[in-house]
């Protein structure tokens, strides 16, 4: 049965192996480790430097526009809570020289948080 063995766990038994302060076996008691368990840990420790596997570094789609690109366009919303979809593109074409379909602005305003119900809010506020 697969049970989650945490870093510091790992990293305390190789200091105990590699320092002869105990025999592998009564490590490997102690852990509750098996012994495949311990030669892929040693594995990972003498190739890598870590006990644990290099995750994978990316995951999912790669987004169009990154944080500073969302904080503008966050910016002009929250200047100016009119602006039509066509508007913010072409601001983002000529400011940030980005060039990105209209659904994905309309997409990562409704990721940001930012609903035509809030627009009106901020709409109202500025008026009065």
């Amino acid at each position: 049965m697969f049970r989650k063995i945490s870093r510091d766990v790992k990293i305390s038994a190789i200091r105990l192996y590699e320092r002869n302060l105990l025999p592998l076996h009564d490590i490997l008691d102690c852990c509750g480790f098996s012994k495949r368990t311990w030669y892929r840990i040693m594995h990972l420790w003498n190739t890598t430097g870590d006990v644990l596997p290099p995750g994978a570094s990316l995951r999912g789609r790669v987004r169009h526009l990154d944080h500073d690109d969302l904080g503008y366009l966050l910016a002009l919303v929250r200047q100016n809570p009119d602006y039509f979809l066509d508007e913010l593109l072409h601001l983002l074409e000529t400011n940030r020289f980005i060039s990105v379909h209209y659904v994905t602005i309309h997409r990562e305003l409704e990721r940001a948080g930012v609903s035509s119900k809030k627009l009106k809010k901020i709409a109202l506020e500025r008026n009065e």
